[in-house]
């Protein structure tokens, strides 16, 4: 079993993190946001705009 305290892991570690909060966190927070779009989008389609 490897060290807790193995710089190679902490790095490891470090860099997984860093790529979740950069990269990942915001690419799916940008697909909820489209994809709610693009819903309310076929919903308009078929139902028509608010107050219409």
């Amino acid at each position: 079993m490897l060290e807790k305290n193995n710089p190679t892991v902490r790095k490891e570690e470090l860099r997984s993190f860093a790529f979740l909060t950069v990269v990942m966190a915001p690419v799916l927070a940008g697909l909820i946001i489209a994809g709610y779009g693009f819903l309310v989008w076929i919903y308009q389609m078929f139902a028509g705009p608010p107050h219409a």
